[in-house]
């Protein structure tokens, strides 16, 4: 089974909760808004969860996140071929200064041009309503648990 590890940032700005999401990169989501966005995560192998959350988020935001000021928020075994683990903190940062990895992907298909695309292009705060509209659906359920963890 893959395994997948990610952080949900949230923040309170005039009395309502917002999220950090990032909507993913490349030519096959640049049009699509809702259902595009992500909490910043992604594989491991090796590492333990919470070391692959803090690399990921580095990788993908460019911002460093300490792990003792982490929680753990929740594991969900999605399409039963990944566990998803989500850790949660309260932080506050300027989303228009991410800075993503690059992937290459042959673009446009068959013709054997590569190029290189950021693996997040954007990233944005929510409210909690937004963000269970814009995150991929097998994502909302960390939405669920954060509303849950807030309370």
């Amino acid at each position: 089974m893959k395994r997948s590890a990610g952080i949900l940032v949230y923040r309170m700005k005039n009395n309502q909760i917002e999220v950090f999401l990032e909507h993913m990169g490349g030519p096959y989501w640049q049009k699509i808004d809702e259902g595009a966005w992500s909490i910043p995560k992604g594989e491991y192998t090796e590492e333990q969860a919470l070391e692959a959350a803090v690399r990921e988020f580095k990788e993908e935001t460019g911002f460093e996140l300490e792990k003792e000021n982490l929680d753990f928020l929740s594991s969900i075994k999605q399409d039963s071929q990944k566990l998803v683990t989500v850790f949660v903190t309260c932080h506050d940062f300027d989303e228009t200064a991410v800075e993503s990895n690059m992937f290459e992907l042959e673009w446009p298909p068959k013709t054997g041009r590569k190029v290189s695309f950021p693996e997040m292009d954007r990233a944005e705060w929510f409210s909690l309503e937004e963000a269970k509209k814009k995150i991929l659906k097998g994502q909302i359920p960390f939405i669920e648990k954060l509303e849950e963890y807030l309370t």
